[in-house]
């Protein structure tokens, strides 16, 4: 799905709970230091050839750092949940917008 946007993110490692998976792929992929975070929902996504996956969204409530793209990102920024519908989101990430609109 290159080019489209996408929450930050990944797997939970074996033996990893998701609270440590979410301080792990931040770093990984921000280069912040998650201080502060809480499950917001999950949902489940199936991909046009059957493979399903479950999302967890977290908010992150306090951080350290600047975020920055370590990830091959080509670019990174914010946006108010509003402006989330006019980006070029990944369809597994649709849920977490239409849920962030009531925040």
């Amino acid at each position: 799905m290159a080019g489209r946007w996408e929450f930050p993110g990944g797997k939970v490692d074996a033996g990893e709970s998701e609270a440590q998976a979410v301080v792990r792929e931040l770093k990984e992929e921000l280069g912040i230091a998650v201080v502060a975070s809480h499950p917001f929902m999950s949902a489940t996504h199936a991909y046009e050839d059957g493979h399903e996956v479950e999302l967890s969204m977290w908010i992150v409530d306090d951080f350290h750092g600047e975020p920055e793209a370590l990830d091959g990102q080509e670019e990174l920024k914010w946006v108010r949940p509003a402006e989330l519908l006019v980006e070029d989101i990944v369809e597994a990430d649709l849920p977490f917008v239409d849920a962030l609109q009531s925040l």
